[in-house]
């Protein structure tokens, strides 16, 4: 670990769930190999720093499913088991789990959009949040977004996290720079 967390970070794991790894309805390719480099860092934020884990919680027919008119395949319904974290992702039984998705309305990428995560945040002290999971070009990049926005210092855990497409990848990482987010290797 190049980091050492300190009073006032917390770390935000976003969505390593079963649907967005390898077999899953949305697979990202090579997703798997961000779970030792979380599992690093939530090992290390056991020592007293709060971990927080999002999750796309989807109802049946959702509005970001393409039978409804989303760009996605349906994924992470809610209780099935691609919606499940992935079995080999270790979290502590203290984690926060952020719920989100849910709505039949609208999409919610980010672990803040109408969640109470910046409140939760806010009265535990937190100002520094380090991010990893999936997808970097969706739901890390939207949570990263919302959380600079929010005023939190921001870092990327950079090799915990895999675009939808490189593309993606590179064109979100370009908005995170913009944003005044900084990038930090997890081995």
């Amino acid at each position: 670990m190049t980091q050492t967390f300190q009073p006032g970070d917390a770390l935000i794991v976003v969505d390593v769930q079963n649907d967005f790894c390898p077999g899953g309805a949305l697979p990202i390719e090579n997703a798997d190999v961000v779970i030792p480099v979380l599992n690093r860092w939530i090992a290390d934020a056991a020592a007293g720093v709060p971990v927080f884990a999002s999750r796309d919680w989807h109802p049946a027919g959702h509005v970001s499913f393409a039978e409804s008119g989303g760009p996605w395949p349906p994924h992470c319904i809610q209780d099935s088991e691609g919606a499940r974290f992935h079995p080999d992702l270790a979290l502590p039984d203290t984690a926060v789990i952020v719920t989100k998705g849910v709505r039949f309305d609208q999409d919610q990428n980010s672990a803040f959009d109408q969640t109470g995560l910046d409140v939760r945040l806010r009265d535990e002290g937190i100002s520094r949040v380090f991010i990893g999971g999936l997808a970097e070009d969706v739901c890390v990049l939207a949570t990263a977004l919302d959380a600079r926005k929010k005023g939190f210092s921001v870092t990327l855990i950079a090799d915990a996290t895999r675009p939808v497409t490189p593309k993606g990848g590179k064109e979100a990482r370009k908005k995170m720079q913009n944003a005044g987010i900084t990038f930090i290797e997890g081995e």
